[in-house]
């Protein structure tokens, strides 16, 4: 069995944009250190903790390992409290008009929901992977 259709594109956002997301962010926010201190420093290093189990999980997607759905829903679930720590907290400098950050916190928390219950409930994930 090969990885294909929705879980090659799960495993291409854990592999792909999950870094470009994080190398874009961090090189925007590292001149702020600075100025926002600790709490900045913990929010952008659970970030680097985040992507690089992100990494694990679309690497073990990809290479049928056995524990590789629980690898991946342990990241989703990650990412998603690394969210709301970024969103909710005053630590991360945002441009955003007041209100928004509620928005992005929402859209992503349906982003990595759609995503963990598609892993909870795919047949073709049960079968790919022998669940």
């Amino acid at each position: 069995m090969r990885v294909r259709g929705w879980l090659l594109v799960l495993c291409a956002l854990l592999l792909v944009w999950q870094p470009l997301n994080l190398g874009l962010t961090m090189a925007g926010l590292v001149d702020e250190l600075s100025l926002r201190g600790p709490g900045l420093a913990m929010l952008l290093l659970a970030r680097l903790l985040a992507a690089g189990l992100g990494i694990a999980a679309g690497l073990s997607l990809f290479q049928l390992k056995p524990a590789a759905v629980t690898i991946a829903k342990a990241s989703l679930a990650y990412s998603a409290i690394v969210d709301v720590l970024v969103y909710a907290t005053p630590y991360s400098p945002s441009n955003s008009p007041p209100g928004d950050a509620t928005i992005v916190l929402i859209a992503s928390l349906v982003y990595y929901g759609v995503w963990f219950a598609y892993l909870t409930r795919s047949k073709r994930v049960r079968v790919t992977y022998d669940l």
